[in-house]
């Protein structure tokens, strides 16, 4: 089979999978309907915010469907720069299909036990696939491949970002998804000593590999503090206009040993100025300080990051620091003239590749507006980045980018 008719044949899939349930639903159902003993179920459909659900009247199964299509305009170029001399010598004006989701969700059994995957359609890629335990707000368990609870920035879905893309530190950063297992929950709901917690093992070698390349594992912890008893949701914009204070301070750890410096959606890679690894050759420790907060239509977060990678097979260790400070405002909320659809968001960050070398300092300025038709589910988003990059000479290049960005889920 071609990899272009893939798309097509997945989502066909999934549609004889959804008919071949009704069919059998409906068989049950007949089944009922002769039991005198067993109360006769139905099939309620209606649409959420997660796209279309389908559950049955005792609330024990349950499934929603949805589809997510981002449409993407960018010039000179759509990727980051990742060093002094790739700051846009070769203009491309970029126009794509930037995402297309196929996602699936619900419970079966019981609605503590839930299930989701995700897939990517134009890269023919399984994203997430994963079965959480969740009878417990204090202790929760889920299995399978997901992005991992490390950073904020990461854990939002890209549907749901308050600019057109993630930043620069997300490249050195972030660790993407794995397989794995995760033990999470929530301690002292609503009260002041309120707690959300994550802590995971992890294969530690990026999307879609199974297994680690050594008897290492990737161990990541997170520990959050709800201030005033309030959890924040893992989303830009405060299109809720929260009317009391909700924010979070929140640390994380991370350590893990493998042939791989960096993970993307691609799997595990490397950053500039390391080899292709061998088994267990970079042992990698992270670090992290983070806060958010939501008011009144103002929105903030930020995060502070320190990476050491440690290579076994040239004895050496580099350091990697980086940060970002990112706001957002509904300017109705003061001015009634002010479009109340549309938010006016900036951010800025930083990166230092090494922090033993004297002139290695990158930079990125973003100033973005939102106009949200439908939130997050329907929005349009425009975006002027200002990259300054250092070399090793102290010299300075810097490059402007443009990108229109319209995002719809159904």
């Amino acid at each position: 089979m071609k990899k272009s008719t893939k798309p097509l044949f997945y989502l066909l899939i999934s549609c004889l999978y959804l008919s071949t349930a009704f069919s059998y639903g409906q068989e049950d159902l007949l089944q009922l309907k002769d039991s005198s003993a067993v109360k006769e179920q139905k099939i309620e459909i209606e649409y959420t915010d997660e796209g279309f659900e389908f559950k049955t009247t005792d609330e024990k199964f349950s499934l929603h469907i949805e589809s997510r299509l981002q449409f993407r305009f960018s010039t000179p170029s759509d990727l980051n720069p990742i060093t002094y001399d790739e700051i846009y010598s070769d203009k491309e004006t970029v126009f794509k299909i930037n995402r297309a989701r196929l996602k699936v969700g619900g419970h079966a059994f019981q609605p503590w036990l839930k299930y989701y995957w995700e897939y990517e359609l134009s890269a023919s890629n399984l994203m997430d696939f994963r079965i959480m335990i969740e009878k417990y707000s204090f202790f929760k368990i889920k299995v399978g491949q997901w992005k991992t609870y490390y950073n904020r920035e990461r854990v939002i879905s890209s549907g749901k970002q308050q600019m057109v893309d993630r930043s620069i530190l997300t490249r050195p950063f972030t660790l993407d998804r794995q397989q794995g297992v995760e033990f999470y929950g929530r301690i002292n709901p609503s009260k002041y000593a309120d707690f959300t917690y994550n802590a995971s093992l992890l294969t530690g070698t990026g999307r879609g590999s199974t297994e680690n390349d050594d008897n290492h594992l990737m161990y990541v912890g997170r520990l959050q503090y709800n201030i005033l008893g309030r959890e924040l949701s893992f989303t830009g914009s405060d299109l809720d206009y929260h009317d009391d204070f909700t924010g979070l301070v929140a640390v994380a750890a991370v350590t893990n040993k493998s042939a791989f410096t960096r993970f993307s959606q691609a799997g595990g890679g490397q950053l500039e100025g390391f080899e292709d690894g061998v088994a267990g050759q970079y042992k990698v420790k992270q670090y992290l300080l983070e806060t958010a907060f939501m008011y009144q239509g103002l929105s903030w977060q930020n995060e502070f990051h320190s990476k050491e990678i440690y290579d076994f097979v040239n004895d050496q260790t580099t350091t990697l620091k980086g940060a970002y400070f990112q706001t957002g405002y509904f300017f109705h909320s003061i001015w009634s003239k002010f479009p109340k659809p549309l938010e006016v968001a900036t951010r800025y960050a930083y990166f230092i590749p090494n922090t033993d070398l004297s002139n290695n300092l990158e930079q990125e300025f973003v100033v973005a507006f939102n106009w949200f038709f439908k939130g997050h589910r329907n929005k349009l988003t425009s975006e002027v980045t200002y990259f300054n990059f250092q070399d090793q000479t102290g010299i300075y290049d810097n490059g402007l980018r443009f990108r229109l960005q319209w995002d719809i889920s159904f």
